[in-house]
């Protein structure tokens, strides 16, 4: 097999291995100016989207190790490399992980951290509304969409400027089959995704939107991104009405 007849045969297999392409396209620079890239030591991790002038929310399992050290929140991105004038960056003074967390099937993924000052408001960093207790959340067939700086394969590509995403809600049974997701699925989860279409790794902690408000935040799917069976999951905002309010009102202190 000679060379280039080779590399067009990797090429078509990566392609094909796993259902991996997200399917994203790259958002217009700064139209998502509540997104947040949260990194460790100057490497995107995981995403985040700021509610307030001084709060970001984000998921649980971004901080399940207790990791702080050389960690940095990252508002008006769009190229993770760039140095651009938009850009601010910030420390966490606290980080809030819901104390209900379960890493065994990531129930309650939820997480708040509080920036250690203020944001200066710009057209490129702005807080996005989020889902209330008395928000109708999406249901099956509804289109949603997101965001994010994650791979872009099940090879671990990853994009140096945000890619956004629009997909579907599935239905809350199917993913609670056993051939979905079975008993680790709960009512405080929806799932979404589309054929070669969903979040992938480094996604997680970005927002899920319906109708431009945040409703879900990316939490968790199968071993590979974009499998048929294993759509991405998300956690549903407006079941934890009251502990954002009260975890805010108590860190304000």
């Amino acid at each position: 097999m000679n060379r280039l007849i080779f590399a067009s045969f990797l090429l078509y297999a990566a392609s094909q291995t796993g259902e991996c392409i997200t399917g994203g396209n790259e958002a217009v620079a700064h139209s998502r100016p509540y997104m947040a890239s949260l990194q460790w030591n100057g490497r995107h991790e995981c995403g985040g989207f700021l509610i307030s002038k001084q709060w970001v929310m984000s998921a649980a399992h971004c901080f399940q190790d207790g990791r702080t050290s050389g960690f940095k929140v990252v508002l008006g991105a769009h190229s993770l490399s760039d140095a651009e004038d938009t850009k601010q960056t910030f420390e966490a003074s606290a980080v809030y992980n819901h104390p209900d967390f379960s890493i065994s099937n990531y129930d309650n993924d939820i997480a708040l951290l509080k920036l250690d000052k203020p944001i200066t408001d710009s057209d490129a960093v702005k807080p996005v509304k989020f889902a209330r207790q008395i928000w109708s959340d999406p249901l099956k067939s509804d289109v949603v969409e997101t965001a994010g700086w994650g791979s872009l394969n099940n090879l671990g590509a990853r994009p140096d400027k945000l890619q956004e995403l629009s997909i579907t809600v599935m239905s809350q049974l199917l993913c609670g089959r056993g051939d979905y997701y079975g008993m680790k699925f709960t009512n405080n989860m929806l799932c979404a995704a589309e054929r070669r279409k969903d979040t992938c790794d480094g996604d997680s902690g970005g927002p899920l939107l319906f109708k431009g408000i945040v409703v879900g935040i990316t939490s968790n799917g199968g071993k590979k991104c974009g499998s048929i069976k294993k759509p991405g999951l998300y956690t549903i905002i407006s079941h934890y009405t009251k502990w954002i309010d009260s975890t805010i009102t108590i860190l304000k202190k």
